[in-house]
């Protein structure tokens, strides 16, 4: 029998917007449940880019959080946390 356990929701902020999200999510995978796949340009031709491997190899989904620009699928969501897609072309 399983029981549904009470689910702690984080708040985190991309670019200005407050979206929820779980405890032990990715940056990534939050952004994804909330519909967003395009988190930054390529810097020479200027395409989307998003997560492709979810495991850090690709580096696709490289975007500044908290100010630095770090993989979005290796880096775990944190209560106030700042994410900037906007202009992130790492």
């Amino acid at each position: 029998m399983h029981r549904k356990m009470a689910a702690r929701e984080l708040s985190i902020q991309v670019d200005g917007k407050t979206i929820g999200c779980e405890p032990g999510q990715s940056v990534a995978s939050a952004l994804l449940a909330q519909g967003i796949y395009r988190f930054r340009t390529s810097p020479n031709d200027h395409l989307p880019r998003g997560p492709f491997c979810m495991m850090g190899a690709c580096q696709e989904c490289a975007i500044l959080i908290d100010g630095s620009i770090r993989r979005a699928c290796q880096t775990e969501v944190a209560e106030g946390m700042r994410v900037c897609l906007k202009g992130a072309s790492a």
